[in-house]
C-alpha cells in the first residue's frame, strides 16, 4: 500500500505553529516512505474565511520547501482540492447515509435548539440533541422539504455500545456511544461541516495516514462511525501532541501567539523554523538538534513522536536561528541583511557589505541588526571608568597613553583597511611592550562608548573610516585628559 498523507488547512488566517508542524510531519513521512503528500483546502467555514489566507498557505508551503505531489495547481485524479468546490459530492454521500439510516434530516430551528440547551443546563445536564427529527415520518420529511424549510443533516449515532479506534501515538481508545452527540454533517447552507467533509475526502483521496492535533481525539469516534456506516476502511490515525506556550497554556493564534508569518517578519529563517518545529514532539533518539532537510526525512519515524505536550521555547528557536544565520554563505546572508540595514537611514553612509560581515555571527534574528548597529553613527555617552580594565591593567592615564599611540599610528597608516589596521595595532603593542588588550580595548571603546559591541577595534575603525575614527579618538583622549586633571586636582 502506498502511503498518502494530507495537509488540509482552513484559510482562516496566518499559519500557526501547530498547523505547520502537522504539514511538516505529513510531508516528512510521505517523503520517508516514498509516498504522496496531498494538499486540500478546507474552506467551508464561511464565517471565519479570510480572503488572503489561502495565499498565505501556499506562500508558507513554498517558503518552507514543503512541496506537495497533489493539490491545487497540481491536479490529480482526486480533485477538486477546494472543499467549496465539492458541495455536490458531500450532498451525494450525505444522502447515502440517510438511505442507510445512519443520518437524518433535522428541521429544528436555532431558537428551539437554544431553548433545549438552556433547559438541560438548568437541570445540570450535558446537552445532547434528543433525536427529535429522527422520529419524523418520510411523508412529513418530504412535505417539509417541498415547502423549502431550512434543514441540516445529522449523524444518527447509536445510543448504546462502544466505538474504538487505534492511534499510533495514544494506542486504543474506546468511547461509549451514549456519550456521543448526533453531530451535524451538512449545514443549512448545503456546505459540509469539517467533521463530515474530512471523512469523505480522506476516503475519496485515498489518504492512508491522517495526522492531526490531539485535540481531535475526542471527535475521532464519530468519524469512525461514519467509516463503518459507509463500509470504508479507516485510515491510520496519528494524533500529534499539543504545543504549549508554557506549562498551562496552549500555543494558539487566537491568543495572539506568533504564527509562521510573524516569525519570518521579525527575521527568522524558514529553514530554522522548520528544523525547530520538527523537534516539537519528535525525537530520533539522538542529541542532534540541527538537521538538513534530507537528514530530517531520513531520520523521521512515527515511533519518535511523543505523547507529551511540547513547549514552544522562544530562546531555543532564537539560538537555533542564530546557528543557521552563522552557517549561511556570506553571499546568501548579505541580501537578507540589507533590508534591515536600510531600515536605519543613519547606517546608509557605511559600506553595507562590511556591516553585514560585522553582524552575521553576532545576531540570532535579522531584526536585531538595526539595534546592534545603532551605536555606529554616534558614540554612546560614557565616562572614563569604561576605559579602565583590571585584566589589561588599564586606568584612565594608561588608556589615554595607549590612545595617543593609536592616534599617531592611524595618522600615518599608509593604507586604511582591516588588514593594515590589524597589523598596525599588533605591531604597536609589540613595540611598546604592551599586551594586545591594552591597545585594543581603549581603541574600541573610543569608537563606540560601549562595553561590548559586534566587532572590535579593527572592524569598527575600518567601517568608520580614518577621519571619523581619528575624530572619536581625539574626543576620547580629551575625556581621559580631563579625568586625569580632575584626579590631580
Amino acid at each position: 500500500m502506498k502511503v498518502r498523507t494530507r495537509y488540509a488547512p482552513s484559510p482562516t488566517g496566518n499559519m500557526h505553529i501547530g498547523n505547520l508542524r502537522t504539514a511538516l510531519y505529513g510531508y516528512l513521512y510521505a517523503r520517508k516512505t516514498g509516498g504522496d503528500f496531498v494538499v486540500r483546502i478546507e474552506d467551508t467555514d464561511q464565517a471565519r474565511f479570510q480572503e488572503n489566507a489561502t495565499e498565505i498557505i501556499f506562500r508558507t508551503l513554498e517558503q518552507t520547501g514543503l512541496d506537495y505531489d497533489e493539490g491545487p495547481g497540481k491536479e490529480g485524479a482526486c480533485g477538486p482540492y477546494y472543499q467549496s468546490e465539492r458541495r455536490e459530492i458531500y450532498k451525494e454521500y450525505a444522502q447515502k447515509l440517510i438511505d442507510k439510516g445512519a443520518a437524518y434530516y433535522c428541521f429544528c430551528t436555532d431558537e428551539q435548539l437554544e431553548a433545549d440547551r438552556k433547559a438541560a443546563e438548568e437541570k445540570g445536564e450535558v446537552y445532547k440533541y434528543p433525536k427529535t427529527c429522527l422520529r419524523l415520518s418520510k411523508d412529513e420529511i418530504q412535505k417539509r422539504l417541498d415547502a423549502g424549510e431550512p434543514y441540516v443533516i445529522r449523524q444518527n449515532t447509536p445510543t448504546s455500545g462502544t466505538v474504538s479506534f487505534d492511534d499510533v501515538i495514544f494506542g486504543t481508545i474506546s468511547v461509549d456511544c451514549a456519550d456521543l452527540d448526533d453531530m451535524i454533517l451538512l449545514k443549512s447552507d448545503g456546505l459540509p461541516t469539517y467533521n463530515f467533509a474530512n471523512v469523505v475526502d480522506d476516503h475519496l483521496m485515498g489518504i492512508t495516514h491522517v495526522m492531526r492535533g490531539s485535540e481531535y481525539l475526542s471527535s475521532t469516534p464519530k468519524y469512525n462511525l461514519l467509516y463503518q456506516a459507509f463500509g470504508w476502511e479507516t485510515p491510520v490515525y496519528v494524533h500529534l501532541p499539543l504545543i504549549m506556550k508554557d506549562a498551562t497554556h496552549k500555543l494558539s493564534k487566537r491568543n495572539g501567539d506568533m504564527s509562521f508569518e510573524d516569525l519570518i517578519a521579525i527575521g527568522f529563517l524558514p529553514e530554522a523554523v522548520v528544523n525547530y518545529i520538527a523537534l516539537l514532539g519528535w525525537n530520533d533518539g539522538t542529541n542532534q538538534e540541527i538537521y538538513t532537510r534530507q537528514e530530517l526525512i531520513d531520520a523521521f519515524d512515527l515511533t519518535g513522536i511523543s505523547k507529551s505536550p511540547s513547549i514552544f521555547d522562544l530562546p531555543k528557536i532564537r539560538w537555533m536561528n542564530g546557528e543557521y544565520i552563522k552557517a549561511l554563505p556570506f553571499e546568501t546572508f548579505l541580501p537578507l541583511a540589507l533590508p534591515w540595514i536600510e531600515k536605519s537611514p543613519e547606517l546608509s553612509k557605511y559600506d553595507a557589505g562590511k556591516l553585514a560581515k560585522l553582524i552575521q555571527s553576532r545576531i540570532e534574528i535579522l531584526s536585531e541588526i538595526p539595534e546592534k548597529l545603532a551605536f555606529l553613527p554616534n558614540v554612546a555617552p560614557h565616562t572614563p571608568e569604561l576605559y579602565c580594565h583590571k585584566k589589561f591593567k588599564l586606568d584612565a592615564r594608561s588608556a589615554r597613553e595607549s590612545l595617543e599611540q593609536v592616534r599617531a599610528l592611524y595618522e600615518t597608516l599608509p593604507i586604511w583597511d582591516e588588514t593594515s589596521i590589524h597589523d598596525g595595532l599588533i605591531e604597536l603593542a609589540q613595540k611598546t611592550g604592551k599586551k594586545n588588550g591594552m591597545i585594543m580595548w581603549p581603541a574600541r571603546v573610543a569608537l563606540c562608548g560601549l562595553e561590548s559591541t559586534p566587532g572590535g577595534a579593527v572592524e569598527l575603525a575600518d567601517i568608520l573610516g580614518r577621519d571619523e575614527t581619528l575624530r572619536r579618538i581625539e574626543q576620547a583622549i580629551a575625556l581621559l585628559q580631563d579625568a586625569h586633571k580632575g584626579d590631580e586636582g
